[in-house]
């Protein structure tokens, strides 16, 4: 843009040197007035030409430019013959910057999530299997933490995507990787991304911040038949652990309903013994009440209640004799 502005002041120079020295313009002698032709003055044209080839020279060689940091970056403003390696002044903040390329440089550095996806990566898992993986994820960089970078780096944010972070990244996929099974992989997949996500920051915590990454990974042909068969097979033994279960529930159910039913039949027994009991009880009481009824006068009464209106023909006793005389 400086450049711009610089060959812009230029050139107003020019036609403001053209405009002041325009009767100049043309050569007047007294033959041309007398024929009223006048000759174009070519020396006129020089200023006003050199200046503005000046301003073209100038706009191309100046050294100054302005850059706009825009709002989610950091801006690092390197002194190419200072010291610090290099890193000699840093900007926080959006804005303009206006610097000498001669002597200094800005490269800018995003501070919001950004998100990579790397080409197919061979991988080796426990057992010694290879397979491939497409890793993507996502990533911050620390604010904090930018000068330090590039001290120790020297590099832009795409340089490091593809050098340094990527190789942070592959390493720690691999090392995860070689501690896990094939079958663990793809049936706990979550776990094992969320195990090289933790691995991944431990190794650029002093940085970035890793997050949602993905390894997308592909098991190797030979054994994906073998992955499917174990896991059916670890299915059905599941399978027969509940079904185990469901016969241990069952009999123990069995078994509380024979002793409930083995309970009731005692408590019945004991019942029924118990009321003949209270029968035999109240039939004794009664034997006894008659007992102490049975008194002459109700002998008497029965004897009475039992003749059929004849006497004997002659009756003895203790008493007077009854003769039945017809």
């Amino acid at each position: 843009m400086i450049s711009w502005i610089v060959f812009l002041v230029f050139t107003l120079v020019a036609i403001a040197v053209a405009i002041s020295t325009r009767k100049k313009m043309f050569i007047e002698t007294e033959e041309s007035i007398r024929i009223n032709h006048r000759k174009f003055n070519l020396y006129w044209i020089v200023r006003p030409a050199i200046i503005f080839t000046l301003g073209i020279l100038a706009a191309m060689i100046q050294p100054w430019t302005l850059e706009r940091i825009d709002a989610g970056y950091v801006g690092v403003k390197v002194n190419l013959t200072g010291s610090s390696r290099g890193a000699d002044d840093i900007t926080y903040q959006t804005g303009w910057v206006t610097y000498n390329t001669w002597f200094y440089t800005v490269h800018e550095f995003p501070t919001f999530q950004q998100h990579i996806e790397y080409d197919d990566q061979q991988v080796i898992l426990k057992g010694g299997f290879a397979t491939t993986i497409k890793p993507t994820f996502n990533y911050a960089l620390k604010a904090e933490a930018v000068v330090d970078m590039f001290r120790e780096l020297r590099l832009d944010i795409r340089q490091i995507e593809q050098g340094w972070l990527k190789t942070a990244i592959i390493s720690s996929v691999n090392d995860v990787a070689n501690k896990w099974e094939v079958d663990a992989i793809f049936n706990n997949r979550e776990q094992f991304e969320n195990a090289i996500i933790a691995e991944c920051n431990k190794r650029v915590e002093k940085w970035f911040i890793v997050s949602q990454l993905r390894t997308n990974i592909v098991p190797p042909p030979a054994l994906a038949q073998a992955i499917e068969d174990k896991t059916k097979a670890v299915q059905q033994a599941q399978a027969k652990m509940q079904e185990a279960l469901v016969a241990e529930a069952d009999g123990k159910k069995r078994i509380a309903i024979a002793k409930a039913d083995s309970a009731q039949a005692v408590i019945s027994a004991s019942g029924r013994a118990e009321s003949m009991l209270i029968e035999a009880r109240a039939e004794a009481e009664a034997t006894r009440l008659k007992q102490l009824q049975l008194t002459n006068l109700y002998i008497e009464y029965m004897r009475i209640q039992k003749w059929d209106g004849k006497y004997p023909s002659t009756v003895l006793g203790g008493g007077t004799p009854l003769i039945n005389i017809k």
